[in-house]
């Protein structure tokens, strides 16, 4: 394409060439005659019928979606999720919405194409370069400034800037990095070791396998929680990842993995309470089917099978605090968490 010498954009007029060889000429504007719709007045009806009718039944599945969240109890009476539901739920949810979505979406199409006007027009392009005397002005001003100023002459006053602005990005990158410890740091250990008491989280006292009851739920935090001192990121910390649920099951309801055969005792075993999707704090527990719902986005473990993801957008199993017993009855870690506790984005990049 190429414009005339003595400036086109004066006349409103560009002459267009097509290059030598070009396979694919300018087609131009094209007439693709009347539609259907525009010469027979019951093909027009029957656009408008269908149109209508996507937007009747979205409104009929609308008001479907809001009696399937009514309609369907997840929780039972005691408060406890019935994963079941949970799961039919979320699919008469999911089917409702997107199909009333995807019906509002087709039927806006079908008009748009079928009954709306779409007339084509043409516009004249303008030349995308600036006059000649518009630029040659513009490089006559710069080359002016950088006269005045000696930005080229005065090297010493350059190159001093230079570096000042080359390092003047590095407070914000030293101001970023002391919002808090990185990642890895933070999610990679926690304060459980070998020895360590389990004590409730409420009254800090230390638990006997002996207290607890089958299908009991407790929540428990590390004894050396409490040598950390009374406020401080520390303490904050500390107690954010280091939350575990103890729960007792029968001994012959757990399928311990590979080297986790003496994690529990007796049946009591410890998972972190923080789900791995997004770090929600989790606690609510199935005792029949042994499975613990996520609050946030309904991810469900099975605690019986290794914390195990069985539903929801959570992709990595609860991580498992391995326990024992002291010499005086209480119920201690075996050592820290084996791998990192919280959402699985803190465990990207490893190995």
């Amino acid at each position: 394409m190429s414009y005339p010498v003595d400036h086109p954009e004066q006349s409103g007029e560009v002459e267009h060439h097509a290059p030598a060889g070009d396979p694919i000429p300018d087609p131009g504007m094209h007439d693709p005659g009347p539609r259907l719709t525009d010469v027979d007045a019951k093909a027009q009806r029957r656009a408008e019928r269908q149109v209508a009718g996507m937007f009747g039944l979205a409104s009929v599945l609308i008001i479907a979606s809001i009696v399937a969240y009514v309609a369907f109890e997840i929780e039972t009476p005691e408060g406890v999720s019935n994963v079941g539901d949970v799961q039919v739920s979320n699919f008469a949810l999911g089917m409702t919405l997107g199909l009333a979505l995807l019906l509002i979406g087709v039927g806006a199409v079908q008009w748009s194409r079928a009954l709306m006007t779409s007339p084509e027009f043409a516009e004249k392009r303008k030349p995308l370069h600036s006059p000649v005397e518009a630029r040659n002005d513009s490089l006559a001003d710069f080359n002016l400034g950088t006269e005045e100023t000696g930005f080229g002459r005065r090297k010493m006053i350059r190159n001093s800037l230079l570096g000042a602005l080359a390092l003047l990005p590095l407070p914000a990158i030293v101001l970023l990095r002391d919002l808090g410890p990185l990642p890895g740091d933070t999610k990679e250990n926690t304060v459980w070791a070998e020895g360590v008491r389990l004590l409730t989280d409420v009254t800090f006292q230390p638990i006997r396998a002996s207290e607890l009851e089958l299908g009991q739920l407790v929540n428990v935090m590390p004894a050396t929680y409490q040598d950390l001192p009374d406020h401080g990121p520390a303490r904050i910390n500390e107690r954010a990842k280091s939350p575990v649920m103890l729960i007792r099951m029968l001994p012959d309801e757990l399928s311990p993995a590979e080297g986790r055969d003496n994690w529990h005792v007796d049946g009591i075993i410890a998972y972190s309470k923080i789900c791995t999707h997004t770090g929600c704090p989790i606690s609510l527990y199935e005792r029949t089917t042994h499975h613990m719902l996520c609050p946030c986005h309904q991810s469900t473990f099975d605690l019986a099978d290794n914390g195990k993801v069985i539903f929801g957008p959570a992709t990595r199993p609860l991580p498992q605090l391995p326990i024992a017993v002291d010499d005086e009855g209480f119920l201690v870690a075996q050592s820290d968490f084996t791998e990192p506790v919280g959402p699985t984005y803190w465990e990207r990049g490893r190995s």
